[in-house]
């Protein structure tokens, strides 16, 4: 069962990916969301191939997807994903987005792919397995060592995604921080993973944002909560904290409180 979810999962990310990449730093009318959040065809087209494979694959699966919705949400397995989470990279010709394929099981994160079209780069974590990674730029699949804040590469997509209450509490983690590094969206996450940074904070993330990257941090070492150390199921507050070394979360979790 674990290899079946595996490869439809890959073939789903390669379905995104044939859309994707011909439209990568093309002349592509941007929308915008309810939200103010940008969206375009791309991300439209890929969500639609994803989902028909899913279906043809699994049709008895649940997804819940951020351009089309949830369908069987109630379903033991539940594929969550984003097409290219980080829209505003991608339309700006920045190789910093990603596709996101992650699957819940009883709710709980069990299989999760970060795929990047234009570099060929793909991080593949699955439950009880190491991280898989490929890419033609190299790295390896697994954490650092990185007990202390005052060592650590922090990274955050955003300082506007925090409210006014958190805004505050996440300037402590910055602090703290060797250095902060803006922008990464899914890519942050994925360099976490190769021992390249060591902690990501963010908040107001959806459940297409963080699903798939829960198992790629877990299988290359780390650990992805919320702010109060929680597991992340969907309902969650949005709040996230990603670590490599899995010594930080107590110090995180600490300063965010």
């Amino acid at each position: 069962m674990q290899q079946a979810l595996l490869a439809a999962a890959e073939a789903a990310a390669d379905a995104a990916g044939a859309v994707i990449r011909p439209l990568f730093r093309s002349a592509l009318l941007v929308e915008a969301k309810g939200d103010a959040s940008p969206v375009t065809e791309a991300d439209r087209a890929a969500e639609r191939a994803i989902r028909a494979l899913l279906a043809e694959r699994f049709p008895s699966h649940g997804v819940i997807g951020e351009e089309y919705g949830a369908e069987r949400a109630d379903a033991d397995y539940v594929w969550v994903v984003d097409p290219i989470d980080g829209t505003r990279a991608f339309v700006t010709g920045r190789p910093l987005f990603g596709s996101l394929i992650g699957l819940l099981h009883h709710g709980r994160p069990v299989l999760g792919l970060i795929d990047q079209p234009a570099t060929g780069e793909r991080w593949v974590g699955l439950e009880g397995a190491p991280l898989r990674f490929q890419g033609p730029m190299g790295g390896t699949p697994r954490t650092r060592p990185c007990a202390r804040l005052a060592a650590a590469e922090l990274s955050c997509t955003s300082h506007e995604m925090f409210t006014p209450e958190e805004a505050p509490r996440f300037a402590k983690v910055r602090a703290a921080a060797r250095r902060v590094t803006w922008g990464g969206d899914c890519y942050a996450y994925g360099l976490l993973a190769l021992g390249l940074v060591d902690v990501v904070v963010e908040s107001d993330l959806k459940p297409w944002d963080w699903a798939a990257l829960v198992p790629v941090v877990e299988a290359a070492g780390g650990a992805m909560t919320d702010w109060q150390g929680n597991p992340l199921r969907l309902g969650a507050s949005g709040q996230v904290a990603a670590v490599g070394d899995k010594a930080l979360l107590p110090e995180i979790c600490r300063l965010l409180a």
